[in-house]
């Protein structure tokens, strides 16, 4: 009978050592590829909220009536005072955007009619949106409102509104008729009192 041929000892330590080899650099492989599959989701996902804020804040101003005020100072704010334009379902939201003095996050707080800072009764959503900020700005001019934001070291991100315009400003009371002149009787060109005793006083008036 012919004996079988078969593998050596050293040739079967041989062929695991080259295949260890060979698993090591497709798992080595596989690292660079994952780690830079978590990079790119990574910066995607950054790239998507980005966008999803500036939505947010064009939404907000395209749907407000225009009464928008601008704080520079301790820290940055934008509070636009009456907006459609709501993330919790309100018909009508105040909505503040803020850039924190530390760390320089940027906030989106959403209320019904709450004032800042913020008291312990007021009832708003606050949303942690992205940071840190390092351009938060608006421009405004003839109703067109520019809005730069620039956060993290990346490029700057701009939008235009047209159209914009600001509500007119509410006559004082004095002039919608709802406070009395201080001396009415000087307005009728005689002196306040009974009429009787004002012509017998002037006999010579007709």
């Amino acid at each position: 009978m012919k004996r079988r041929g078969g593998f050596t000892l050293i040739e079967v330590l041989v062929s695991i050592a080259l295949l260890s080899l060979v698993l090591l650099g497709l798992y080595r492989s596989l690292d660079i590829q994952r780690t830079s599959n978590r990079k790119l989701q990574a910066y995607l996902d950054r790239a998507l909220r980005r966008d999803r804020v500036v939505s947010a804040l064009y939404r907000d101003l395209l749907f407000s009536d225009g009464n928008l005020s601008l704080h520079k100072g301790e820290y940055d704010r934008l509070c636009i005072h009456r907006t459609e334009h709501s993330l919790y379902g309100l018909p009508a939201a105040q909505v503040c955007w803020l850039v924190l003095k530390e760390g320089k996050e940027l906030l989106r707080v959403e209320g019904g009619n709450y004032s800042l800072p913020l008291h312990r009764d007021d009832r708003v959503a606050i949303d942690r949106l992205m940071g840190p900020m390092e351009l938060f700005d608006l421009y405004r001019k003839k109703g067109e409102l520019l809005v730069v934001l620039k956060a993290g070291g990346r490029p700057a991100d701009a939008f235009l509104l047209q159209g914009l315009r600001q509500p007119p400003r509410p006559l004082p009371m004095r002039k919608r008729g709802l406070v009395p002149e201080k001396n009415p009787g000087k307005s009728y060109g005689r002196p306040p009192g009974n009429e009787k005793d004002s012509i017998e006083r002037n006999p010579d008036a007709s």
